[in-house]
């Protein structure tokens, strides 16, 4: 049956004259366009802070009030029940009518209404019941476990991967193309736990979709009958749509179907879960649309901001274009501020913080925001230190996040063996074959003996019990290992040994959780110098390191600043103990409590459809914003670019950015330049709060590159036909500095200097002058450290 959709009442020419009361009062004339458009396919371009929101929901409601179409005849689709939720809210606001009646939710959210009132001829149980991911996970596991197939080679992370893959993809086990052994036996476990899931009446979430654009797709009166039904689809976050939701969408739009399309391709950021900005230009093509209008008027931020902004996103080719624009005036400017170091650059943002609060600005309206998640390591220590209270959104603290913990569980072990915390933490992660029946019998034996786990692991038999001896056998070969070693070295050796970073290497999104692991060892560097531990301290248990009972034979000698007594209890502590307790400390303190101001942490991932007064993007450095990944990845630095454009769009008034010149990644001290998004910002709306990064001439960048080589130490730490024990560090960006003269000396940045205690090294920056100036020197294996020029006696090198 063919639809005549009644006629639209004619638009007025001029949305200003609109009278009070109306729907439509108060648009700007792009937004009056799209919420008056007729019944056609319609794609929106609407930038942020331009009000695509209210856009939709006053679309629906003047659908509704001028007749066009029922409350049942109209679906929108969202990406999160918090836009489903204040959808509804709004139009109930707006009208007099039941909202029930609409299909508004979740993409997820309208397939498990779908499939409740078709169950039946869905193959499915009137209750069937949903897996959540844990849910899933322990269903693949069962049946990995059923086919008696080794979990180290089919990892069931890896294998729940690879069937929620398939099923977006819209792959049924038969679909799936098999190129090789490895391939062939995912596909057996993949058809088996459909098998599985079909007996016990579950569905995960995939399967919602899937299962839906299924029935769609081969039953056609059904398909007919909800293409009659709906007249009007939206569809917000149209940038975040993978192929099978687009898939899906085709199902449900008829051919009388007016689909508005809502999305904004400069912030398609989600191309690690799957989305496709190219459905947007696939949606205009398929569809022949004819209206494109772009909402351009931004609502949120000045105009320093918005400049920021669209002089960036222009440097992407990819793009349907638009350019956001403001009536609030230019604003302050944008202000970048140059560190020399990560740990400067947190202290310069909690400095800069705490004058806007002071102003009168909550903590809860400034965002602090960054590329990777173990950049916010370095952030909440010097908020925890200065006793200001943060939350970090979207994600926990840096010593609360699961991998960190294990980590923290195995080196309590390596301190105190008996710790049975800590071991029932990690006894079995990453998977040992000791399960929940052993583990059971153990606490048992320990209970009865009064001994701890780990002493009472010969109670235990069988299998479970030579694997819990192992697992023993493990930490004590890490203490041997360690001993003798530096706090940092110590975690070196048990993230190796413990198999974290291997495990972690197999998982879909492990590398944060690895990026992580390697932020502890700079965590433990931190905590030794700022604790006076000295560099390196032995961090061997207290037991070990008494007057009088250390083991022979060690590398380095044991110095008294090696055992401290804790400030408060004045217990003796060795580095490692004293850094236990720190992590311990600074894991449940200060977190802010519901509903208290605090200053708000978060990756730029997480950040994207929220905004503030005040926005810090930190570590804007090549390798890290843009991440050195992004090199190798289909579009990879346009989605960076699409990732630094929705940071810098989250800010209303005020916005930082700020890189350092030296950052601790990957457990190493590493040399940076500065993004080259700078390069692509408007000096018109930008203040440098520090002297701009100047070049010198290439015979000048060969000489540095020398001493930098010279400083590295390498030959003082090899010996002939031996590996370093840690790569060097590339060479630092172009020095700025000027020469400077102290006790009749003229240093300059990239000289070779040597010290009595460290050696032989390379100037890397000088500042201020006289008895104030100092350096910074990268003595190789000693590291960087800054000097003061007058007391330090440095020698120049010839």
């Amino acid at each position: 049956m063919e639809i005549h959709p009644p006629s639209a009442p004619a638009p007025v020419s001029d949305p200003s004259s609109v009278p009070a009361g109306s729907l439509l009062r108060g648009l700007n004339p792009e937004q009056y366009e799209a919420v008056t458009l007729p019944h056609v396919p319609a794609l929106i371009l609407a930038g942020a802070g331009s009000g695509k929101t209210r856009v939709l929901t006053t679309r629906i409601a003047w659908l509704l009030q001028t007749g066009q179409m029922s409350p049942g005849g109209v679906m929108a689709v969202t990406f999160t029940n918090k836009a489903a939720k204040e959808m509804l809210t709004r139009l109930s606001a707006m009208l007099p009518v039941n909202v029930r009646g609409m299909w508004i939710g979740t993409f997820h959210g309208l397939c498990n209404r779908f499939l409740r009132a078709h169950w039946k001829v869905a193959g499915l149980p009137q209750a069937f019941q949903i897996l959540d991911s844990s849910d899933q996970l322990s269903a693949v596991k069962r049946v990995i476990k059923g086919m008696n197939l080794d979990e180290e080679r089919f990892v069931p992370k890896q294998v729940s991967w690879f069937i929620a893959g398939a099923k977006e993809d819209g792959k049924r086990p038969g679909d799936v193309a098999i190129h090789d052994g490895q391939t062939q036996k995912l596909v057996e476990i993949y058809q088996a736990y459909e098998d599985q899931c079909q007996r016990e009446g579950v569905v995960d979430f995939a399967e919602l979709m899937l299962r839906t654009y299924e029935l769609m797709r081969d039953n056609a009166p059904l398909r007919e009958h909800y293409q009659r039904r709906f007249g009007h689809i939206l569809v917000d976050e149209f940038q975040d749509t993978n192929r099978l939701q687009y898939a899906w969408l085709k199902m449900f739009a008829g051919p009388q179907c007016s689909v508005l399309a809502v999305g904004d391709d400069d912030q398609s950021i989600y191309a690690f879960r799957g989305a496709q900005v190219g459905n947007m230009a696939d949606f205009e093509r398929e569809f022949r649309v004819q209206h494109i209008i772009k909402l351009e008027r931004n609502y949120r931020s000045c105009g320093n901001i918005l400049d920021a902004a669209n002089h960036l996103i222009g440097h992407n080719s990819r793009r349907l274009g638009k350019n956001l624009r403001t009536e609030a005036g230019p604003g302050e400017p944008v202000r970048v501020q140059e560190s020399a170091s990560d740990y400067s650059e947190a202290q310069w943002i909690l400095e800069e913080a705490q004058q806007l609060h002071r102003q009168g600005m909550a903590r809860r309206e400034i965002a602090i925001l960054y590329r990777s998640n173990a950049q916010s390591r370095v952030i909440e220590s010097a908020l925890f230190n200065a006793g200001i209270p943060y939350r970090v959104y979207g994600g926990l603290r840096f010593f609360e996040r699961a991998e960190v913990k294990h980590a923290l569980a195995y080196l309590r072990l390596i301190e105190n063996c008996n710790d049975d915390t800590s071991y029932l933490r990690v006894v079995n992660f990453p998977t040992r074959g000791i399960g929940a029946r052993t583990l059971e019998q153990l606490q048992d034996a320990a209970r009865s003996s009064g001994r701890s786990l780990w002493q009472s692991v010969g109670a235990v038999g069988g299998k479970g019990g030579g694997n819990l001896v192992a697992f023993n056998q493990l930490i004590d070969s890490m203490r041997n290992e360690t001993r003798g070693l530096t706090l940092r070295e110590i975690i070196e050796v048990m993230l190796q040994r413990s198999g974290l970073v291997d495990f972690y290497r197999t998982e879909k999104e492990g590398a944060d959780r690895i990026e992580n692991l390697e932020e502890l060892v700079n965590a433990a560097e931190a905590f030794v110098t700022q604790e006076g531990f000295g560099k390196d301290a032995v961090a061997l248990p207290v037991d070990e390191l008494a007057p009088g009972s250390m083991a022979e034979g060690l590398p380095r000698a044991v110095a008294a600043v090696d055992l401290k007594p804790d400030a408060e209890t004045g217990e003796i502590m060795s580095p490692l103990a004293a850094f236990l307790t720190h992590a311990a400390l600074e894991a449940g303190d200060n977190q802010a409590q519901a509903g208290q101001d605090a200053i708000q942490l978060m990756t730029v991932h997480s950040a994207k459809g929220l905004e503030f007064d005040a926005v810090f993007i930190t570590g804007l450095e090549e390798g890290l914003f843009p991440h050195e990944n992004s090199a190798n990845e289909p579009d990879g630095l346009e989605e960076e670019r699409r990732l630094m454009y929705v940071a810098i769009t989250r800010a209303r008034q005020r916005l930082y950015l700020s890189f350092s010149q030296t950052r601790m990644l990957h457990g190493q001290t590493r040399y940076h330049i500065k993004s080259r998004f700078f390069d692509e910002l408007p000096e018109t709306a930008l203040k440098w709060l520090t002297p701009r990064t100047q070049g010198f001439g290439s015979g000048f960048a060969r000489d540095y590159q020398a001493a930098w080589q010279r400083g590295s130490g390498l030959q003082s730490m090899v010996g002939a036909g031996q590996q370093p024990y840690r790569t060097p560090a590339p060479p630092p960006p172009m020095p700025t500095r000027s020469p400077t003269e102290v006790g009749g000396q003229r240093f300059k940045a990239g000289m070779s200097v040597f010290h009595t205690k460290f050696g032989e090294g390379v100037i890397v920056t000088l500042e201020g002058s006289g008895t104030e100036a100092r350096a910074q020197v990268n003595f190789g294996r000693h590291g960087p450290k800054w000097l003061a020029l007058s007391v330090a006696k440095l020698t120049i090198v010839e």
